[in-house]
Parts: structure tokens; C-alpha cells; sequence
């Protein structure tokens, strides 16, 4: 495209940092370029004239700092208590210019109202052609018709650059959208997981933390939680290491030539006893014969392949202990000022048009390898050799080399000058013949024993001469000859231990990443500098990492529910499948809704199963002081969606007097919940969904109630649903009533739910011995009739004490006597049977006048006197139904307890739960 009339165009460039800008302006005006302010004070604007393949024109180059654009969601949904985050995976998401890039934007819009063309000079990686299209977006809203060219370029170096503006391209438009499908799944799921996991443990554990940002927010990451999960996993094979003694015979021979080790053939063995056995043999016999001596054989060591990010970062941890961000931070710094080509790249294999003599030749005049290159370079030599093919190639920039010469600049700290030197010694290696050795393994017997010893002899070290990172060891043995006969120097049985794997090193940790698909070569040093800064885990001295609890903790609570989220496979099939989109075999909005719909699965399920979360924390970490009182129940698994705020969980609790109940996650804006009946003894949500109550999911609960708890004809075990549609859970909670509410709270101005429902309601109800409605168990045709008011007592045949049959259950109840202030000495009857609170005093029931009494049978725990049921006799009264004259209402330690009247009319004839004006809206029921 040129301007008519053939008049020079204006073409606005746009590099990825100010730092490439300046450098492309330099290379390409050969240093004559004019500056001028941009609106960002960072991003000036350079000016020069040039011709692109003939056509004059007049460049303007600028610069973005990375992203221009953030992806952030709707403004709806940005406030972490705005939606329930399940609403994350589909609530739209854009892109915008954050504030502190606006000037920036400026400037683009500016140049480019007044630009014919626009070329983009951004990183030649995917991350680099979603800036691109960045830049393009901006640009082209102020002007549509702009003639958009992309430069491909490796290094900062004349060539590469002169090369690369003569040679534009189209933007790749497919790699741009893999990086908005990996920008769109990491914030979906690392958004719903971060507030799940913050909103679920901050306030409820004292988490040590050196830093604010670190106890605010516990963060979730697609990529992070695996790499945490190689940490955890090494961790955890290190602990569960049982160590275990072997034993193993070693022999040497020392000779006129030298020494020679001879190793055990058979390793080790275990068996002490076998070990002892075998070496008692070759001491009783101790003549070695030699067996075989093999020619001397030729062995080559080779050089390592050309430079690839992984294999940067991992050998400059090996070799000088850097860590892979600052590694990538200096190697950045190289590449910007012209020293090494471009640092992120997974290719390591040079194409056949690179000219690679040319670099070796930059290098003859450092004072430490020029030498070395020298002779690469010579033919009669014979050390050239074309590098091998490691077969990897990101079709975007070559392995990393040396672009220019330096002997070390003054600005340079030491680890510039070690990863310069790795980069260029690296290079030299791989175009270098590989080392030889000559090496012979000598075989013996000893009392039918097999030993051997291996000698090597280098004969060329070749590339071994210029990288000194590498060696091969060796030594080299005596000359043995084939049925030869000595006996050795030393013959020693030897214990041992077997010992654990060691912690993770950071190279280590990059192959485990690497190998299974984790983060890309530009972003694996990132995701284990967030483990770092998040205090998921630490890096000793030697670069070995270990798992702080709370980085332990999470990935033991996610293993717990039985989801792999800290293993590799979910992210490894997610970068799979971004890959397909760059290369166009799946559409970005394909792998969106494969990832995203699995991922929501994870997340609503580990949501249910978040107990599991809240376990393993608690076996780590204290309970927090500034835990709300509603935290003393059990947090619990979630259930329903709250239908009565909408915007919340309702998940099973239980109180502190152990009933269990369905509550609002929102309280205490909030405070719907439903009690569930008082025999229960545990319950769990399952994963199965009701099919009948809405909206949904609503989740079965799997109940297993006291058995004397219940009515004869129900199960102890129950699959139910609290969504209204169980008629057995209302059964029960109409005879049993509901668990204690004593420690929920309420709200002001609602009066206060009965502590304890049972035998008024089961009254008015079902008959629990002959399952007839219409009257109650005492009142019961086929028992003793209500009117009998005083009860012959009984024998007990086996302890000769005195018993009568409770009127509730028809137990036999043991005479006792009270040791309280007020009636000590004075004699009771009790029930024994848990559930039932009978009790009578036994002047009360011998006194011909007197009325029996009886307390009420809870349908809460059942236990008499537990914790917040002080008052355990409020529920009682005679076997009539009514307070007759002369019944004494006791607690369940014997106090009695008087002026007790009905809380809602005020009538002293009842109690509450048998008041025929009782309304049961105090929390739900269903």
C-alpha cells in the first residue's frame, strides 16, 4: 500500500517497551532520530525517515508497556459479596484500558489519526500478538482504515531488524485469540476459587502471615495450585518415607597401576542374614577371578541442544543459584540492550538459514573462550559441528544465543555476567564436537559372587573444554587379563539406609512443570514467584522448596474431596487445548465452553464437599479470635441455594449443643434456616439433586437418627430432602419436633423458640406405641389408662430396688434420691432411657391424692441437663395432658420450678408446644 501520487506515508510504529522502541529507532535511522514528548511522560515518541521495500516513509515509533488492556468482569460483579461466585463462570467479562494506561491510549489515538499505517513491532510470542491486537483495537477506533503490518524479529541487532521491516507480515489473529481464551479461564476460575477459599477460611483461622495482601486474600490459580501440588506431593513422598538398613559387599584391589573399586553386582540386599551368609562365602574363599574384560570401548558425552527459556532458567539455578524470575528479568535486560536474542522461546533447534558461524566469530575476542571459538572456526581442526535437534520449534524466534560481543559492560552486576557467559558458552558447546572417552568394565568372581569396575579414559573432551559447567568422571583401572587371579585389597560387608527423595530444587520443579504442560516458557518463573509471595511455600539456600501449612493445608483439603485440582491434568488438558486454537484446529469459544462447563463442576462440588477444606485447615492452624459467634456451628456443606435472600448458600450445621440445622451463609443479613429433626445423630449432603423442589440444585441429605428417638415403623438411616417435598422428615419433626434453637440467634422483637418440643407435639399427633392419631402415647388404649394417677411400684428382680413404669416410653425407672439443697434425702423416679425425661417424686406417687409426674420427652439430643437445656423439665406435664393440683414441675436435677406458663398466650394450663394457638413459622421447617 503507498500514498497516491507516490508521496512518503506515515507509519506509526509500536513497540512492547520504551527500552525495544528506542532501539528499533536507533538500528533503523542509524541513530539520526528526532524525540518528542507522548502523554505518558514513560513512552516517548521517536521520529526518523526510511523507505520499507521502496516506499519513503515517515516513521513515528512509540511504545505500550505489556498489556494494554485489562479483562476484568462486568461492574456487577467485581465486589466479591456482589454474586455467589458459581455466577463467575457466566457473567460477562470485557476488556478496558485501566487508569494508569489512559495516557497512553492517548498518544496511539493521537499518532494514529494522523498515520497511514500502523506496524507492530510487540514481542513475537502469543503474549506479543494479544498486545498487537491490543494496540489494533485502540487504533483503529479513531481510524478504521489504517494498514496493519506485524514485524518479526528475535534479536536487537541490525540484521534481525533491517530484515524484519522489509519482511512485515499479517498479525496472527489465532494466537491473539489463544491468549484471550487462557486470559478468560484463568480469571473466571481463579476468581470463583480465590473468594470461595478467602470468604471460607480468613476470618475463621489465625493464619501466620508476613505480610497484609498475603492474610487478606487466599488465592486460587489454574497454573499455581499444580505447581503447588509438585511442592506438596515431594513433601509428602519425603514424610511418608520409611527408612530401611540394606546391606551390600563392596571390594577393591590396590596394584602397581592403581586402585580398582568393584561394586556388588547383586546392588544390595535387605536380608541381613542372606547378606551375612553371602559375604561369610567370599571371605572363607576370597581368590577373585577375573571373568571378562572387554576391549575398551568408545564413548561419547554431547553436548547439551541449543538454549531454550526452560533450560535457561534451569541450568542458571543449577550453576548459580539464580531463581527462574530473576533469571528472566536479566535475561530481559541482555536481550534489551542488544546482547542475546529473545529470552522466551520453546525452540531449540537453529534453521538451516541461520548463519551460525557469525556468532561464533563475534566471540573470538573474549579473553576467556576466544580461543576456544578461534578454533571452531578452523577447518583443519575438525571441533565444528552442526547443533543438534532438540525438536522443538514455536515457529516465533530461534534458541537463545549471543547477538553481539561484550568482555562485560560497566553496568553489569555479577549475574549479568553469568547469564551472558551461560548463554554464549552454551552456544559455542552446542556447535562443538562431543567428547570421547575410551572406557572398560572388568567383571570378577568371588565365591560365586559377580563384581565389577568400570574405568573411562577421555580421549577428547571437545566441547567439555569451553563449558565449564559439565564434566565427566572418571578414572582410570588397572589392566586385567581374562582368568586372572588376586586377592582383593579390601572385603567389606557394608550397612546402609535407604533415604527419601530430596525437596524439590527449583530446576527440578520447572521439569515437573514443563513436562507436564504447566504455564508456558514465558510464564513458569511467574507462577512459582506467586507461591513464594503468596506463602504457599518457601526456598531454602539451595533453592529447595517446601510447603508452608497453609500451602499444605489447601492442597490436603482439595485431595480430600477427591478433586485433582492440584494435580497437572486439568491445566495440562486447558494449555492442550490453547494450542489448538493457535494453530485453528478448535475455536476459541469451543475450548471456553469445554474448560469452563468442567470447571464449574469442580467448583460446585468442592463447594459442597468445602468441610473437607475446612478439616485440613483445622489441623493446622488455630481457630480464629475474631470468629462471629455464628461460627461456633460447624460450618457445613452446602445444601440449596438460601430461597429467601437469593444471594447466598444454605449449608447443614450444627449448633453448639450438636443439632443440626440447614442456615443462610449470609447470616446475619440473612437468617433464614431450617431445623431438622431433633432425634438426628448425623448428618451429610450428598451429591444426589432432588428431582421434585426447585430451584435448583437441591441436595439429599443422608440421615441416621437415634433409634429411641423415633417412632417404631422409621428407619434409622434416611435419604431426605429439605426442600419440602419429604413427608417422612415432616412426620418426624411433628412427633420428635425439631433440634435445640437455644443458641441461634434471633432477631430483635421475634419471640424465642421452644428449647425443647417432643411429647406435646407427639400428643397431638401419632401415637407412638400404636400409631394412631388422635391421642397421645400416655393416654394410649392398650396401656394403663390416663386416669390412673397413682402407680404401684415394682421390684427390680435383679438389685431389689424399687421401680415403677414410666407413662412415656413404659420403661422401668430406678428409685433415686435427690441430693439437691432443697430436697436432699428426698426419693424420685427417673427414666433411664435416653429420650424420655419422666420423672416423679415418690411421696408423690404413694400419696393417694398426689398426681404423678412427669417431665416431657425431648426431641432434641435426648440427654437431660446438656448444654443450654438447664431448664430440662419445661416441656413436662401430667399424663393428662394438663397441670393437675399438686404437680410439681422439676428439672432434670431435681429442682423444681415454679411459675412456668405458656410463652405465647400466657396460659399456666400448657406449655408452648401444646398451645392450640402454636404458630410454627419460627424457623422453617420446610
Amino acid at each position: 500500500m503507498s500514498r497516491r501520487g507516490g508521496g512518503p506515508v506515515t507509519v506509526l510504529n509500536v513497540a512492547e517497551k520504551p527500552s525495544v522502541a528506542k532501539s528499533v529507532a536507533g538500528i533503523l535511522s542509524r541513530g539520526t532520530f528526532r524525540t518528542r514528548e507522548g502523554r505518558s511522560r514513560y513512552n516517548k515518541i521517536f521520529e526518523f525517515d526510511y523507505a520499507i521495500n521502496g516506499q519513503p516513509c515517515r516513521m513515528l515509533m512509540t511504545s505500550v508497556i505489556g498489556h494494554l488492556m485489562e479483562l476484568e468482569f462486568a461492574d456487577r460483579y467485581r465486589k466479591w459479596h456482589s454474586c455467589d461466585p458459581a455466577d463467575l463462570y457466566q457473567a460477562p467479562v470485557m476488556k478496558h484500558v485501566p487508569e494508569d494506561k489512559k495516557d497512553i491510549k492517548k498518544t496511539l489515538e493521537e499518532e494514529a489519526r494522523k498515520s497511514d499505517w500502523l506496524v507492530l513491532w510487540l514481542d513475537c510470542d502469543r503474549e506479543g500478538e494479544n498486545i498487537a491486537f491490543e494496540v489494533v483495537d485502540v487504533c483503529r477506533a479513531v481510524k478504521h482504515n489504517l494498514f496493519i503490518r506485524r514485524a518479526h524479529f528475535s534479536a536487537l541487532i541490525d540484521r534481525d531488524i533491517h530484515e524484519a521491516v522489509q519482511n512485515l507480515r499479517d498479525p496472527n489473529q489465532l494466537f491473539a485469540e489463544a491468549v484471550d481464551a487462557r486470559q478468560e479461564i484463568d480469571l473466571r476460575i481463579g476468581a470463583s476459587f480465590t473468594r470461595f477459599q478467602t470468604m471460607l477460611l480468613r476470618d475463621r483461622f489465625a493464619i501466620d502471615s508476613t505480610g497484609e495482601e498475603r492474610s487478606r486474600v487466599i488465592s486460587y490459580g489454574p497454573c499455581q495450585f499444580p505447581t503447588l501440588g509438585f511442592i506438596v506431593e515431594r513433601y509428602w513422598e519425603i514424610q511418608a518415607h520409611e527408612p530401611e538398613e540394606f546391606w551390600t559387599i563392596n571390594c577393591s584391589h590396590q596394584s602397581e597401576e592403581g586402585l580398582a573399586t568393584f561394586n556388588w553386582m547383586r546392588g544390595h540386599l535387605f536380608d541381613y542374614a542372606s547378606a551375612v551368609i553371602l559375604y561369610e562365602m567370599c571371605v572363607e574363599e576370597p581368590t577373585a577371578t577375573v571373568m571378562n574384560v572387554p576391549h575398551p570401548r568408545e564413548r561419547f558425552k554431547y553436548p547439551p541442544y541449543p538454549l531454550n527459556t526452560i533450560e535457561l532458567e534451569k541450568r542458571a539455578s543449577r550453576y548459580f543459584r539464580l531463581s527462574s524470575e530473576h533469571t528472566m528479568k536479566v535475561a530481559e535486560e541482555l536481550y534489551q540492550a542488544g546482547f542475546i536474542s529473545y529470552p522466551r522461546t520453546e525452540t531449540d533447534s537453529f534453521s538451516s538459514r541461520t548463519d551460525l558461524r557469525a556468532m561464533v566469530e563475534e566471540q573470538t575476542r573474549h579473553p576467556a573462550w576466544g580461543s576456544y571459538a578461534q578454533r571452531l572456526l578452523e577447518p583443519e581442526g575438525g571441533l565444528w559441528r552442526n547443533p543438534a535437534n532438540g525438536g522443538h520449534d514455536d515457529k516465533a524466534h530461534p534458541p537463545i544465543h549471543p547477538t553481539k560481543f561484550s568482555s562485560g559492560e560497566s553496568n553489569w552486576s555479577r549475574d549479568h555476567l553469568n547469564v551472558y557467559e551461560l548463554v554464549v558458552r552454551h552456544y559455542l558447546a552446542c556447535v562443538s564436537q562431543p567428547a570421547v572417552a575410551a572406557e572398560t568394565t572388568v567383571e570378577i568372581d568371588i565365591a560365586g559372587e559377580r563384581f565389577s569396575a568400570s574405568g573411562r579414559a577421555i580421549l577428547a573432551k571437545n566441547y567439555l573444554e569451553v563449558y565449564r559447567f559439565e564434566s565427566w568422571g572418571g578414572s582410570v583401572i588397572p589392566v586385567y587379563e581374562k582368568g586372572q587371579q588376586f586377592i582383593p585389597t579390601t572385603l567389606t560387608l557394608d550397612a546402609a539406609v535407604t533415604r527419601p527423595p530430596p525437596l524439590l530444587c527449583e530446576a527440578d520443579l520447572l521439569s515437573c512443570m514443563d513436562k507436564a504442560g504447566i504455564g508456558t516458557d514465558a510464564t513458569m518463573h511467574d507462577h512459582i514467584k506467586k507461591l513464594l509471595d503468596r506463602g504457599y511455600a518457601t526456598k531454602d539456600a539451595n533453592t529447595r522448596f517446601s510447603p508452608t501449612n497453609l500451602g499444605e493445608a489447601l492442597v490436603m483439603g482439595y485431595d480430600d474431596m477427591g478433586y485433582e485440582l492440584w494435580k497437572p491434568n486439568l491445566r495440562a488438558l486447558m494449555e492442550h487445548d490453547m494450542n489448538e486454537v493457535s494453530v485453528g484446529r478448535k475455536t476459541k469459544a469451543e475450548v471456553l465452553e469445554t474448560c469452563l462447563q468442567q470447571m464449574k463442576a469442580c467448583f460446585l462440588d468442592a463447594r459442597v464437599k468445602k468441610s473437607k477444606l475446612l478439616e485440613a485447615m483445622t489441623i493446622f492452624f488455630e481457630r480464629s479470635n475474631n470468629t462471629d459467634e455464628s461460627e461456633s456451628q460447624t460450618a457445613g456443606e452446602v445444601v440449596r441455594r438460601c430461597n429467601l435472600c437469593n444471594e447466598s448458600d444454605m449449608a447443614l450445621r450444627k449448633n453448639r449443643d450438636g443439632n443440626f440445622m440447614v442456615g443462610c451463609m449470609n447470616y446475619p443479613q440473612c437468617r433464614n434456616a431450617v431445623w431438622l429433626p431433633g432425634p438426628t445423630l448425623e448428618a451429610s449432603v450428598t451429591t444426589n439433586v432432588c428431582q421434585s423442589c426447585g430451584p435448583g440444585p437441591v441436595y439429599k441429605i443422608l440421615f441416621k437418627f437415634r433409634q429411641i428417638g423415633i417412632p417404631p415403623g422409621f428407619d434409622v438411616n434416611h435419604l431426605g430432602c429439605v426442600g419440602g417435598c419429604d413427608d417422612i422428615l415432616k412426620q418426624l419433626i411433628d412427633i420428635c419436633g425439631t433440634g435445640s434453637r437455644s443458641q441461634a440467634r434471633r432477631t430483635p422483637g421475634t419471640a424465642p423458640s421452644n428449647n425443647i418440643q417432643g411429647s406435646n407435639t407427639r400428643q397431638s399427633n401419632v401415637c407412638i406405641h400404636c400409631q394412631q392419631r388422635g391421642h397421645a402415647s400416655t393416654n394410649c388404649p392398650s396401656r394403663v389408662p390416663a386416669s390412673q394417677n397413682s402407680r404401684p411400684t415394682a421390684t427390680n428382680p435383679r438389685n431389689d430396688e424399687s421401680t415403677v413404669s414410666c407413662n412415656t416410653c413404659g420403661s422401668q425407672c430406678v428409685l433415686r434420691t435427690a441430693n439437691t439443697e432443697a430436697n436432699r434425702g428426698r426419693q424420685f423416679f427417673s427414666c433411664p432411657t435416653q429420650g424420655c425425661s419422666f420423672f416423679a417424686w415418690e411421696d408423690s406417687i404413694n400419696n393417694s391424692s398426689g398426681n404423678a409426674t412427669t417431665g416431657s420427652n425431648s426431641g432434641g439430643s435426648g440427654r437431660r441437663g446438656s448444654r443450654g437445656r438447664g431448664r430440662g423439665g419445661r416441656g413436662g406435664q401430667s399424663s393428662g395432658g394438663r397441670r393437675g393440683s399438686g404437680t410439681s414441675f422439676v428439672s432434670a436435677t431435681g429442682e423444681p420450678v415454679s411459675g412456668i406458663r405458656c410463652f405465647s398466650c400466657g396460659d399456666p394450663s400448657h406449655f408452648a408446644n401444646a398451645c392450640p394457638n402454636r404458630n410454627t413459622s419460627n424457623g422453617n421447617y420446610f
